[in-house]
């Protein structure tokens, strides 16, 4: 029983942190913000994790795995290669509109306050958007596979313009409040690939 207590508390510690660190940031928020944020005891926290950095590692895979789950549920009972990259750019949709992870792409986030002082944190965000990128990269190549994209297409060069775009819009639309650059981006992306890739939108 108190093995199983001890695995809710740090579950707990670990969701309202990841929320918190990807909404005021890993390096800005400190130990006294996680105890707001947790309603727990500095000794609580350090009783699960060895240091912020423990914490903060912990926290961002949370979010990951947020993230992957979203993307699974995006994609399922979705046909050929444009559904299946909408479904993609539908999550990020939801970020922008403040779902899924407050704050916006938890990998973004990461990737640009990762410095020297947590290389760790760059290593798990350099990882997490590898992921991402061969999940795009998958959905065109099985697209090529079946026809519906060209196969002089360059699946890591689309998969790389695809989420740089889409990065970028979020980025605006949370800074502006405003889902609208999203929208464009994606509307953008569909008009340059239904004539560059003969990808059918």
């Amino acid at each position: 029983m108190a093995a199983s207590k001890g695995k809710q508390s740090k579950a707990l510690i670990v969701g309202k942190a990841s929320a918190l660190f990807n909404r005021q940031g890993y390096l800005s928020s400190s130990i006294g913000d996680v105890m707001r944020e947790t309603g727990f005891q500095k000794g609580g926290i350090y009783n699960h994790f060895e240091s912020k950095e423990d914490l903060m590692l912990a926290s961002f895979s949370h979010a990951v795995s947020t993230m992957a789950r979203a993307y699974q549920e995006a994609l399922r009972g979705k046909h050929g290669c444009w559904e299946h990259l909408l479904a993609i750019a539908g999550v990020f949709q939801q970020l922008a509109a403040g779902h899924l992870s407050p704050g916006g792409c938890p990998i973004m986030n990461a990737a640009i306050e990762a410095d020297d002082a947590y290389p760790s944190l760059k290593v798990q965000a350099r990882r997490a958007m590898d992921d991402l990128l061969q999940m795009v990269r998958g959905v065109v190549e099985d697209g090529q596979r079946a026809g519906e994209v060209s196969a002089s297409a360059d699946s890591a060069e689309v998969a790389a313009v695809f989420i740089a775009t889409l990065e970028g819009a979020l980025m605006l639309s949370k800074l502006y409040d405003d889902a609208t650059p999203l929208t464009q981006a994606v509307q953008h992306l569909a008009s340059c690939w239904s004539a560059e890739l003969g990808l059918a939108t």
